[in-house]
This record gives C-alpha cells, sequence and structure tokens, in this order.
C-alpha cells in the first residue's frame, strides 16, 4: 500500500466514519482490508483504492468502512453502567415519567447486540416495577452486518461466558446446536437500525437515556463534541447519558454534566448550570486520536 492509498483511505474512513486514523496505522488498515479486497477479486490494496475512486463503490465503500469498525463488545461489558441503570437511571426515570409511563433508550453503537439485550434482561428483572410502563429501547450500529447478527440473538458459548451471569443465561436463552440464543420475548424489547452517528439523528426524536460508549475514543475532538452536542439535544432534560470508561465530557461539551461520584454517567446541564456571563470557556487544543484497540 503506497503512502497516497494510505491517506485516501484514511479521508475516506474519517468522513465515512469520524474514525481517526494515525500515520503509523498501515498495519491495521492491511489486515482488515487485505480480505476485503481479495473477497472482490483485487490482487491488493492499491486495486481496491482504485475501485473505491470509482464509480459505483458504495457498496465497497462500506464493506471497507465495516471491516474497520471494531465490534468488541461482551454482555454487561464493565458492569457499573449497569449497576447505575438498576439502582439510579431507572428508579428516577420510574418516579418522573410516572404520569405518562413512557421511557426511551437509545443504545448507540450496539455492534452485535450484547449491550441492548443486556439492557432489556436488566429491565425483565425489575419487571414488577414497570407495570404499566412502555419501555422502548432503539439500538443503532454503523455495521449492517452486525445487526443481523443481533437481530438474530444467537451467540457462541465464549460469547455467551463473556460477562453473562448463569442464572441469566439459564432464565433467557435456549441451546440452538452448539449456539445460544436469546428469548423471543427479550429480542422484541429491542428495535434495531443501521445508522451512522455523524448522520442527523434528531428524527429518532428524544431518549430519557442513551448509552454511547467506546464510540468517542476512536474520534478526533472535534467530531466528539458535535456528537456529545447533538446527544444532548435529544436527551431530556431530567435524563441520562452513559459514555465508556476510557471517555469523558469534561474539557469537551458544557452539554453534559457528571452525575455525583458515579463514573461514566451524565446529565445534560440546566439552565442554572450554565457559566456566569462573562466566563470564557477553555478548551484544550484539538487532536487527533487515534484508533487502538477494542471497541
Amino acid at each position: 500500500m503506497t503512502p497516497t492509498d494510505y491517506d485516501f483511505l484514511r479521508k475516506l474512513l474519517k468522513d465515512r466514519s469520524g474514525l481517526t486514523l494515525s500515520a503509523e496505522k498501515h498495519y491495521l488498515v492491511e489486515s482488515r482490508l487485505l480480505p476485503v479486497a481479495r473477497k472482490s477479486g483485487f490482487a491488493g490494496l492499491t486495486e481496491l483504492v482504485q475501485k473505491l475512486k470509482g464509480f459505483n463503490a458504495e457498496g465497497l465503500t462500506t464493506e471497507v468502512v465495516e471491516a474497520m469498525t471494531t465490534n468488541e463488545t461482551f454482555f454487561f461489558r464493565d458492569k457499573i453502567p449497569f449497576e447505575h441503570f438498576r439502582d439510579h437511571i431507572m428508579p428516577s426515570l420510574l418516579a418522573a415519567r410516572a404520569q405518562h409511563q413512557r421511557i426511551r433508550i437509545w443504545c448507540a453503537a450496539a455492534s452485535t447486540g450484547q449491550e441492548p439485550y443486556s439492557l432489556a434482561m436488566a429491565l425483565k428483572e425489575m419487571e414488577g416495577r414497570l407495570d404499566g410502563f412502555r419501555v422502548e429501547i432503539l439500538a443503532t450500529d454503523i455495521s449492517t452486518e452486525v445487526l443481523e447478527k443481533a437481530k438474530a440473538g444467537i451467540y457462541s458459548q465464549f460469547e455467551v461466558q463473556r460477562g453473562l451471569p448463569i442464572q441469566l443465561l439459564v432464565k433467557y436463552f435456549t441451546k440452538v446446536g452448539e449456539m445460544w440464543q436469546i428469548s423471543p420475548d427479550i429480542r422484541a424489547m429491542v428495535q434495531f437500525r443501521p445508522f451512522n452517528l455523524l448522520h442527523d439523528f434528531s428524527r429518532f426524536g428524544t431518549f430519557d437515556f442513551v448509552m454511547c460508549r467506546n464510540v468517542l475514543i476512536y474520534l478526533d475532538q472535534a467530531t466528539k463534541i458535535d456528537i456529545l452536542d447533538r446527544i444532548a439535544r435529544v436527551t431530556a432534560s431530567d435524563g441520562y447519558l452513559v459514555l465508556g470508561a476510557a471517555e469523558t465530557v469534561i474539557g469537551l461539551t458544557q452539554s453534559f454534566k457528571s452525575v455525583g461520584d458515579k463514573r461514566g454517567l451524565y446529565a445534560p446541564h440546566s439552565p442554572a448550570d450554565a457559566p456566569e456571563e462573562g466566563v470564557l470557556l477553555k478548551f484544550p487544543a484539538p487532536r487527533a486520536v487515534a484508533m487502538a484497540g477494542g471497541g
């Protein structure tokens, strides 16, 4: 792969997915895109790039973006966000929504579905407290391939062993050959849709809780700020946002504030939280964030 080819791919990925690659990530691009090139009958990445530059390359472009997307995920990942969900977020929302009894949840970058299904199982476990409530879970991801797996809800032994308590496996999964399939009741609680976070998501309406974890770490600072500010605009004023363990709003946006000592949990700023007139907010200078490790 020539330096010119690499620069083209870096720009393509940045424009189409927000993914920011540093100059030394050639090995990562080659390892993920060579299989795409070979599948399409190309000798190497140079031929792949030439095709991407031509007409009618939308399908191939989608394959390239999906191949570069990190889809590392597992059930109840990191535990703490799900403890926040059970012990703080849902009790607060149930009290605040007692009159109209509707709660809307958005799980962005849902990958193969373990995260939204973890939320659905957590809701099932508190079902007695949800009597009369309508709880909607929208799960989105840029990759249509991983969403197809998510919709099927079929996981390997290895996947169900990662973070899933044995009692929930027994309660909500059925053995299908060598695989495990999550129950129809749980699958029915989640609506999956392909979606790119760089696009306008205001059409989705307002959410009471947004989970957007392990996405921002792959984006440059300007893109992080843009996404966080737009998430704030679709989050209810008394709603919540959860980010990944390595992510924060601090130094990026005034649209959200930390919730007490609860790591990774944020709430929209209210007008009373606005800085005094004349106070200049200073943020670090923008810098590129390289893609590294899992999502």
